[in-house]
């Protein structure tokens, strides 16, 4: 048996030691030659050589040893001084020490099985936010369903809508299209006029996220629609799987500082503690199983083979504000980078948007509590306008539901409004 490949041990100087001890253990069972006898003196002498070339590897080995039980405790010393800001699974980032206990937020988005303690994550957003300051940069996170792009089961085209099969394109470069069947996740996608454009110049002024309470598959396959080249995104791409709470949005997990954050979403209810990092985004019903879904009882874009406008529509209308957000705190302001505050800025400009605005539903909601609770109402108010459910003198808009076709419709007093079909979209006259 070979000692050189049966030692526990695996460092070099051990496999040395035991090859050695192979070597003498063969010669020791030799035969022993004629000359036996007239060669007793040299052979004593040859053992006393080996017996020294012995001790000397035996020592090299305690050292080694000695060497381990060093490092060893030099590990266990870093583990105890180690503060875990992170672990992979249940090992520490840092120091590989077990841990029993989960703690912090886990970011499964940048890498799968990943979490940070909060020290890590308040020590990761200040360098992020002075590299941002330094390139004049914030952070925008957008919603995908309803803001960038409409999506619906196949299953769930109407009649009307099944002309689209045959005007799908293709996803072999999928900037020059705009809908597309997504067989995967058995969907029909259709993307927002000027929806590229949109996050061609947005990426110049923000770092840009995908929040989304769609799965993980399913997002991923959107951002390959939006990003193909992972120019905008890249890993930043975070589904309903990687929230803490549940029907839920928050910004927990963007390593982000919330001050120089803007959220662009169609719904309110999903930021409950972010609303005033939030751009409320007038939705894009395409599909009629998106009209549907929200209570409209009208065509859907798709049924009408229409759609929005690309340089009139609401992203063309949002970039706008947010050049306008990005300017003012960069620009404008007069007090430290550090201390700006984005949410400031974003209600100072939001507020002058619809400003002098009074807008009547008519014939839109049945209560007057319905109507004031309504995301639309909402939205304008955000907006700087006023609200009422009674035509008077007064009113500079107003948006209602007609017979017929069942296109809302929105009109100004002063001037004939654009109308998108689906939903308000206000112009002042």
């Amino acid at each position: 048996m070979s000692l050189a490949t049966n030692s526990p041990a695996h460092s070099s100087s051990s496999d040395d030691f035991a090859a050695f001890l192979d070597v003498a253990l063969e010669s020791h069972s030799s035969d022993s030659s004629p000359n036996k006898n007239a060669e007793v003196g040299n052979n004593v002498e040859s053992e006393r050589i080996k017996r020294r070339k012995v001790e000397k590897l035996v020592c090299s080995e305690e050292d080694t040893l000695c060497g381990v039980e060093e490092q060893s405790l030099e590990v266990l010393s870093k583990q105890q001084l180690c503060s875990h800001p992170g672990s992979f699974g249940n090992m520490c980032i840092i120091c590989g020490q077990r841990l029993d206990e989960e703690s912090g937020v886990t970011f499964g988005y940048i890498h799968k099985g990943l979490r940070l303690n909060n020290d890590e994550i308040n020590r990761l957003r200040n360098i992020d936010m002075k590299s941002l300051l330094q390139h004049k940069k914030l952070i925008l996170v957008l919603d995908l369903d309803h803001t960038l792009l409409n999506s619906t089961q196949l299953g769930h085209l109407t009649p009307e809508e099944e002309y689209l099969r045959s005007q799908i394109d293709s996803l072999e470069d999928v900037t020059k299209g705009s809908l597309f069947l997504l067989n995967s996740v058995h969907t029909m996608t259709k993307l927002r006029p000027f929806v590229h454009t949109f996050l061609k110049e947005a990426s110049q002024l923000f770092e840009m996220y995908i929040y989304t309470m769609g799965e993980r598959a399913y997002a991923y396959e959107m951002a390959k629609l939006l990003d193909p080249k992972r120019e905008y995104f890249n890993s930043k791409v975070i589904s309903r799987d990687d929230g803490t709470q549940k029907h839920q949005k928050g910004l927990d997990i963007v390593l982000g500082q919330e001050s120089a954050v803007l959220i662009l979403d169609d719904t309110e209810n999903a930021w409950t503690k972010h609303k005033e990092n939030l751009i409320l985004m007038e939705r894009y019903h395409f599909f009629a199983s998106s009209c549907h879904q929200f209570g409209f009882n009208c065509k859907s874009l798709s049924e009408l083979k229409s759609d929005e406008s690309e340089t009139d529509g609401a992203l063309a209308t949002i970039l706008k504000v947010l050049k306008q957000v990005h300017n003012i705190f960069f620009n404008e302001l007069s007090d430290d980078l550090v201390d700006r505050d984005v949410r400031q800025v974003l209600k100072t400009v939001r507020s002058k948007v619809l400003e002098g605005c009074k807008v009547v539903f008519s014939r839109v909601f049945p209560t007057k509590f319905q109507a004031e609770n309504h995301h639309l109402w909402k939205m304008v108010e955000q907006l700087g306008g006023t609200c009422s459910t009674e035509l008077d003198s007064s009113v500079t808009h107003k948006h209602r539901t007609t017979s017929g076709n069942g296109k809302p419709k929105t009109t100004s007093r002063s001037s004939k409004a654009r109308n998108n079909n689906t939903g308000i979209h206000l112009f002042k006259g």
